[in-house]
């Protein structure tokens, strides 16, 4: 059976063009260098506890275990379909967290707020104890959806199968916490760009989802959720 793996990544790549003429643009307007805008024109920036600054964040450390969990299963498989998943994904995910912090920079907003609960800016979309359909953090994890270190260092120490198995199940319950987490900034952020960027990651994600279950079924097994 075929295991070719489709390009699904064309609207999370524009929504991440997006984003970097955003940055350009503003950086430009911030160092006097374009015209200047109608005061009622420019955009709000966000603030410390927003939606906006509160998914930068968040999304910058969930996609961060997701480029290593990439990286590690590389190593642990010869699997030309699984390494080319897990190479679109260090890639994708990789641009966009840095899309995700330069906009931290750009807002002069810091990267880790001391005393401020993962996904907290969710609020009544799911917040930490909800995460908007797909449940609390399991023990152990950071966010709904991240492994813990337990589960990183099971990934590490397989290979061939097995690491692949344990991968697309591990990436999948990633995944859809990170779909969760996009859907509250889709809904929620005030950044028209950033609101681009979430429903790009939905998108994207999904279809990578539904290619993972398909990845498994070949492998003789299923998602763990």
């Amino acid at each position: 059976m075929s295991r070719t793996i489709p390009r699904t990544y064309w609207v999370a790549g524009t929504a991440v063009l997006l984003a970097l003429l955003f940055a350009a643009a503003a950086t430009v307007a911030a160092a006097g260098g374009g015209p200047a805008a109608p005061a009622a024109a420019a955009p709000r920036t966000p603030g410390l506890h927003s939606a906006d600054a509160g998914f930068a964040r968040d999304m910058a450390v969930h996609h961060q275990q997701a480029v290593e969990m990439s990286f590690i299963v590389r190593d642990r498989t010869q699997d030309e379909a699984v390494r080319t998943l897990a190479y679109d994904i260090a890639n994708t995910q990789a641009n966009q967290r840095g899309m995700l912090l330069g906009w931290l920079d750009l807002w002069g907003l810091p990267k880790v707020v001391a005393g401020e609960a993962p996904m907290s800016w969710m609020g009544a979309s799911g917040g930490h104890g909800g995460h908007a359909g797909h449940g609390p953090a399991k023990p152990g994890a950071l966010m709904p959806g991240m492994a813990t270190k337990e589960e990183l260092e099971q990934l590490g120490a397989a290979s061939g199968r097995d690491a692949e198995v344990l991968f697309l199940q591990l990436m999948t319950d990633h995944h859809q916490g990170g779909v969760a987490m996009a859907q509250g900034c889709a809904q929620q952020c005030v950044t028209p760009v950033e609101r681009d960027l979430a429903q790009g990651m939905v998108d994207a994600q999904r279809s990578e989802l539904t290619l993972m279950a398909d990845m498994l079924r070949q492998r003789g097994a299923t998602p763990r959720g």
